[in-house]
Order: C-alpha cells, then structure tokens, then sequence
C-alpha cells in the first residue's frame, strides 16, 4: 500500500488493557491473532490483514479502542484537526513515527499518526 492509498484512512486500533498477557492470551486463544511485543506494557496484534495495539500504559476506560488514522503530512491533518474545531489532548513519538490525538464532537478520543 503506498502512503497516499492510506492517507486520512483508518490505519490501526488501540485498546488500553489491564493485563497485556491475558489480553494476548484471549485474543491469540479467539480470533488466532499473532503479537509483537514493544516493552512489558505494549504490543502490537495482527488479525491478518489489520494491525492494532494492546496498551497497558493507560488504564481502561468506557469508550472503547483507540482509532487511529495515518496522514502523509501530519502538521496538515493537525491542522484540519483543529479547523473542524477538535482540541489536541495529547502527542507522542514512538520508533517508527510520530502522533497526535484529538477528542471528536461526541468525547471520543481518537488519533492519527505519521511515519514521516
């Protein structure tokens, strides 16, 4: 997939979770999912054909899985972000990019991310 075929798509889904190893070992044990662990309280899931993230660094909380979009130019959808009137409320780099989240009109948290 070239980076302009994802650009502004949904990209990746986080949940935070209490227990990385029981989250790992329920969906490993369901759905057949493999993992790569990032440290004791991260690692990545892939279904196959999506990727996301089991994050104990945050506790869990009502809302659900964090969506995460991907942006070829991450300062322009910051700033398309933040037109359609939606406040930051936090960043972060990580090995292999960078990202932003924002809350939407409803309260939810959602973020977007760039390799660039």
């Amino acid at each position: 997939m070239t980076a302009s075929d994802r650009n502004l798509r949904l990209d990746y889904l986080e949940s935070a979770v209490a227990d990385i190893a029981a989250a790992k070992a329920f969906y490993g044990a369901a759905f057949g999912w493999t993992f790569t662990d990032y440290g004791p309280d991260y690692c990545e899931f892939d279904d196959g054909r999506m990727k996301g993230g089991f994050n104990a660094h945050v506790a869990p909380k009502p809302g659900g899985a964090l969506v995460v979009s991907c942006a070829d130019d991450l300062a322009d959808a910051r700033r398309r972000v933040e037109a359609a009137g939606a406040p930051i409320v936090a960043e972060h780099e990580f090995p292999g990019g960078r990202r932003f989240h924002f809350v939407d009109p409803d309260g939810y948290e959602l973020a977007v991310w760039s390799d660039r």
